[in-house]
């Protein structure tokens, strides 16, 4: 089976670093060998850290980095001498990373920006040295505290893809032939259900050198919410698209209905997801004449944005771009 190079989701064991024992020393000079306490603390474990990349479009460079393992804070020592800190852990992510933990489910971090640092993971605290522990009454401490430990557990990188359009619609609708018509990109394009098995960016080149993102991503089916098809992988992808762009086949029996089933989808899924903006476009339209378009244009909803476009006779897409470019420029409204 050929594997992808887009890779959404990994599972790693992490595990920051312990912090470094405190020191118990005296200091020892030619004339007082016990001239007083002067253990320094240990040093602090290595952080586990995440960072935003623009660069990077998928997890697949943290496919085979299973076990991230963080330093350990050195112990400290005497003349008051902090143990060296754990080398921290950077670790690289795409824009729209959610970092979570695995058995609780728990959000931990989530990336939105280009150079954004997280500390995910907290190296342990160094312990103090006994020098801290000195008083009137206790001038020679025989106490210094060890480090604390690091925090470790399996965790989970997901990837939510951060796209200004996001392409809905069944297997077979058209969503790959339009990406690759008005994109760059070259998704995978053939006559079978679910040929587009991962999601798929192309940018838009649009008027006076400006452009925007759009995702080909893969095709819904009815039961996509209870995780059917490729269910919560294709659907935790569109919470990150301002724009839906529904695509309904002409040759589909019942375009409305369609529209509601996945809308449906959508919304048992998320249901904030029904506040994003939708635009809905029928596809394959080089095989209709302007009744059928008229009749198409009656059973769709009043208020939401349509067109007729053909990938295969580029009819509409203009269009469409313009449309795109327009909805995505205006101010969203509470």
């Amino acid at each position: 089976m050929e594997k992808s190079n887009f890779v959404d989701q990994i599972r790693i064991f992490a595990r920051s670093g312990h912090g470094g024992a405190g020191s118990k020393h005296f200091m020892q000079t030619k004339f007082n060998a016990m001239a007083g306490p002067d253990g320094g603390n240990g040093g602090r474990g290595g952080h586990i850290i995440l960072r935003g990349s623009k660069h990077l479009w998928t997890l697949l460079h943290l496919r085979y980095y299973k076990n991230v393992l963080a330093e350990n804070g050195e112990g400290g020592s005497g003349n008051n001498c902090t143990g060296r800190f754990g080398k921290d852990i950077y670790i690289e992510v795409p824009l729209g990373t959610v970092a979570r933990d695995e058995e609780t489910g728990k959000v931990e971090a989530e990336i939105l920006e280009d150079g954004q640092e997280i500390i995910w993971m907290k190296g342990g605290r160094g312990g103090l040295g006994n020098a801290n522990f000195a008083t009137p009454t206790n001038q020679a401490p025989e106490h210094a505290q060890p480090g604390l430990p690091g925090v470790e557990g399996w965790k989970v990188l997901e990837l939510k893809v951060l796209a200004d359009v996001g392409l809905v619609g069944f297997p077979n609708a058209g969503k790959s032939t339009l990406l690759s018509v008005i994109t760059a990109a070259k998704p995978k394009i053939a006559d079978y259900a679910f040929t587009t098995l991962t999601t798929q960016l192309g940018m838009v080149e649009y008027r006076d050198g400006r452009s925007f993102c759009i995702a080909d991503l893969p095709g819904i089916i009815e039961g996509a919410a209870e995780g059917k098809g490729l269910g919560h992988r294709f659907l935790r992808h569109i919470e990150r698209n301002p724009i839906l762009l529904f695509l309904i086949p002409a040759d589909s029996p019942n375009h409305a209905e369609e529209f509601r089933i996945l809308v449906h989808e959508l919304e048992k899924y998320n249901s904030e997801l029904l506040h994003k903006r939708f635009i809905i476009a029928i596809s394959k339209s080089d095989m209709l004449d302007e009744e059928l378009k008229e009749a198409i244009a009656r059973e769709l909803p009043p208020t939401i944005p349509h067109l007729f476009i053909s990938s295969v006779t580029q009819q509409g897409l203009t269009e469409l771009k313009d449309l795109l470019w327009k909805v995505l420029n205006e101010p969203v409204t509470n």
